[in-house]
């Protein structure tokens, strides 16, 4: 074994269901500029504000999807990093959370222990935002500058086009794909059209944040642009899956607070298809590597119940790409191929 260490990192999650360990995980996730992008005080008082009702109402929603082992999130992501132990052989191989534990600092001071130089940082996000990407990336050399960490990163960067994750999302989705459906929705997590605007209107201020396709869009507009990333995954696993015109869409959940979100909203897909006649209907997430909240509640529970009220017969959630083997195969590849400069 080398002295080249590998860091999963996902966004986090409680440490149970407890109302005063949600209220303090949303505490810090809310009060990331990268999250709510207001100045502090502002800040501080928005998310004041929210965690007055909000903790009680998620923890029921934790307590719905929770496992024995404890969080959903990070026992899949746990799993996955086994599986990636057995194939990088270059060094260890941490798990981290942005939010809560296994925190970013706590990882990177046991490899700095261990005497690694070398991290390769793992973003499990396919698409870039700030609110994902950015502040996992600031956090890591904010740990390695306070504590004089002699460790030279290297970064994954978003592989929402990469063959080798869409060929895994492609694999993992057959068994759902061969049961039969009437349309295949991918439903991506959503992001104020301000945090998008903000990195892309600099280098292209027409540039149409509600068009149905990433066909056109430049290769540097796409790289900042999390709606067009989103819409080229859908895209590319479409035609890879050989999938129909018109027996699939793409829309994006999760809204919060009043501003403008990305469009098409999931909530609303899922009316207008049930209205249009679509009765077994596929959801499937592909903005998240690992199931959660997001997907097993707000989706599989919430969203079902929606889909069947409105008219539908069956809402069937495809799973993440969670630990499957082919996953884990595909990140370390992508892990392995890039360069070790810094």
């Amino acid at each position: 074994m080398s002295d080249h260490a590998l860091l999963l990192i996902n966004l986090g999650s409680p440490a149970s269901t407890e109302v005063e360990d949600v209220r303090r995980y949303l505490d810090q996730f809310l009060m990331d500029p990268y999250v709510v992008d207001l100045p502090w005080p502002l800040r501080r008082l928005l998310v004041s504000l929210i965690l007055v009702r909000r903790p009680a109402a998620s923890a029921h929603a934790y307590a719905s999807i929770w496992w024995d082992e404890g969080s959903p999130l990070i026992e899949l992501s746990r799993r996955l990093q086994t599986q990636v132990a057995t194939r990088w052989t270059e060094g260890p191989v941490e798990l981290s959370m942005r939010y809560g534990e296994p925190s970013i600092e706590v990882a990177l001071l046991r490899l700095a222990a261990q005497g690694i130089r070398q991290v390769t940082l793992a973003p499990l996000y396919p698409q870039f935002a700030d609110s994902t990407v950015t502040t996992a990336m600031v956090e890591a050399r904010r740990v390695v500058t306070e504590h004089n960490l002699s460790i030279d990163m290297h970064v994954l960067p978003p592989f929402f086009d990469q063959p080798a994750y869409l060929d895994a999302l492609v694999e993992s989705t057959r068994p759902a794909l061969a049961g039969g459906y009437d349309h295949l929705l991918l439903s991506f997590h959503g992001l104020p059209e301000r945090h998008i605007r903000k990195l892309v209107k600099p280098i292209a201020p027409d540039h149409d944040l509600r068009a149905p396709s990433s066909a056109g869009v430049s290769d540097e507009v796409l790289a900042l642009c999390y709606r067009s990333q989103c819409q080229r995954t859908a895209e590319t696993f479409a035609a890879r899956a050989g999938l129909e015109d018109g027996r699939w869409s793409v829309s994006f959940q999760s809204r919060l607070g009043r501003d403008k979100w990305i469009e098409p909203y999931t909530e609303t897909r899922l009316d207008e298809l049930a209205k249009q006649g679509v009765k077994r209907l596929l959801v499937m997430c592909p903005a998240f590597v690992a199931d959660c909240i997001e997907t097993l509640e707000e989706i599989g529970m919430r969203g079902r119940e929606q889909f069947i009220e409105a008219g539908g017969e069956d809402l069937v959630l495809v799973p993440c790409l969670n630990d499957d083997a082919v996953w884990a195969d595909a990140l370390v590849d992508m892990c392995r191929r890039l360069p070790l400069s810094a």
